[in-house]
């Protein structure tokens, strides 16, 4: 059989996707198709030369994108791992954060309309400290005792609803939105539950209504097994997250370098893709906006669902593209120069709950700041705004940003921290970057699933991504090494 693939995006996934592919079936010609002129998607790691006013430099990595992953996402490990085995061979330039770490134990909370930060608890002794022993504490504690309550019928619902229910309001929105503005950038209303945590539906199905009693029940899920990760896991013992040493695009880059270096691989960036669908003939039909028509045997589609909605051919439509709302935001970096005592306290960042008032235009806007290493004698910062937060020219105006920045950074009993000038800033919006999947997302993602299975696309056509299965690196990894194999050899 002439197979001819065409993946269509040259994020992490379609990346995935590709490199994948080509080792499943080397026989096949795979067409890696990207509007831009490069690839890697919403990742972007890049290396700055800064100069303090004392003459100090130094050359610091900056992350617009994700910039750390775990290491229970063995999808990623397998790609890392040993190039002998025709992977990517990143081993060596892993740089690892163990759990003992300040960066891994010390995460904060700065509360809207307070001053200051509130350190969460990383000991079991540290939830009885104040102020968690009353934020926390008796929310938690009333859960077990807490009744079945999960309505009859029900199959999903929203992460505030779950948490609503499970330990009140006000956890829900002080621990449960900021647990959504970090990963999903979305309002935790909106964010399915089943989608996005489904570990916690998982408990408390175990628990018998209990998500307490659940997270102390062992999980009996018997997980893949088909990865071969050789000895990357006895370096990730006791680890937190990691990176590489140039940072997350490293493995973009090097997945982009592997498929270009692979003789069955094309890749075709600046080439926008105008319509695609199946003619009358039965033939698969990517029409690219030079005018050129492609028919390949199969398509993988790694676009965001809208964009792939906009593209189909009203005779090959697909349901539920358009079902859920994407988040967009603003990325600020800020270099500082050192100072004594330091700008920040140690540990990872923090992150910012919704406000009492809601998302409104009176709110600054920030979701969550994180607190790079000390880069010498340079300081980093990266600040996160906008998801459900209106933003405006004035929310992202240096200054207002930075005089937020002095009020969550201030201990409430000091005297307002003045933040010194940043020596270098880069600001990056990204539009409709994080999909957010909303209560009954995982139906309709199998009622999509079955109708690519049959019909004008019987099964040629494969639509992954973020919007899909899950926003996480590994998750974009993963689906794109499970891609094709249903596929008739």
């Amino acid at each position: 059989m002439n197979r001819h693939i065409v993946v269509l995006g040259g994020g992490l996934s379609g990346l995935s996707s590709a490199f994948h592919l080509s080792r499943r079936y080397p026989e096949a010609l795979i067409t890696l198709v990207e509007k831009t002129h490069r690839l890697g998607g919403w990742i972007s790691s890049e290396r700055v030369q800064v100069r303090d006013g004392s003459g100090h430099t130094a050359d610091i990595l900056l992350e617009s994108g994700p910039r750390t992953l775990r290491p229970n996402a063995k999808s990623v490990l397998e790609l890392v791992r040993t190039i002998k085995i025709h992977l990517l061979g990143l081993k060596t330039s892993i740089i690892t954060t163990p759990v003992t770490s300040s960066a891994t134990k010390n995460r904060y909370l700065q509360i809207p309309e307070t001053q200051g930060l509130i350190t969460l608890p990383n000991t079991l002794t540290s939830v009885f400290s104040p102020p968690m022993r009353t934020m926390l504490l008796p929310h938690v504690l009333k859960e077990p005792v807490k009744r079945r309550n999960r309505p009859s019928g029900i199959t999903d619902e929203s992460v505030d609803s779950f948490m609503t229910r499970r330990f009140g309001p006000i956890f829900a929105r002080t621990f449960g939105s900021a647990l959504v503005h970090g990963i999903y950038a979305a309002d935790s209303r909106q964010l399915s539950v089943r989608a996005a945590f489904p570990s916690l539906w998982a408990m408390e199905d175990r628990g018998w209504g209990s998500v307490v009693r659940g997270a102390l029940l062992p999980d009996t899920a018997s997980p893949r097994k088909d990865y071969d990760v050789g000895d990357i896991p006895d370096i990730m013992k006791n680890v937190s997250v990691y990176s590489f040493t140039d940072g997350i695009g490293t493995l973009t880059g090097a997945l982009a370098t592997r498929l270009q270096n692979q003789p069955n691989v094309e890749i075709l960036c600046d080439t926008p893709i105008s319509s695609l669908g199946v003619a009358e003939n039965g033939l698969l039909e990517v029409h690219l906006a030079s005018g050129q028509k492609v028919n390949p045997t199969h398509i993988v589609s790694a676009l965001p669902l809208p964009v792939l909605n906009n593209l189909l051919s009203p005779t090959s439509s697909l349901p539920h593209l358009t079902a859920n709302p994407s988040s967009s935001v603003v990325v600020l970096n800020l270099i500082f120069p050192q100072t004594q005592p330091r700008l920040h306290p140690a540990g990872f960042g923090y992150l910012i709950p919704r406000p009492p008032s809601g998302y409104t235009l009176d709110n600054p806007g920030i979701l969550g700041t994180v607190f790079d290493s000390y880069a010498g004698n340079f300081t980093k910062m990266t600040v996160m705004m906008g998801g459900p937060n209106p933003i405006t020219p004035s929310h992202t105006d240096l200054d207002a940003v930075l005089k937020q920045l002095s009020v969550h950074l201030t201990a409430p009993d000091d005297f307002l921290k003045v933040l010194p000038d940043p020596i270098y800033t880069r600001t990056h919006r990204h539009v409709d970057c994080i999909p957010t999947p909303t209560p009954g997302h995982l139906e309709r993602m199998e009622e999509l699933k079955v109708t690519l299975a049959k019909g004008v696309w019987s099964g040629r056509l494969e639509v992954i991504g973020a919007g899909v299965r899950g926003v996480s690196l590994g998750d974009c990894v993963e689906s794109g090494k499970r891609v094709g194999e249903n596929w008739i050899s």
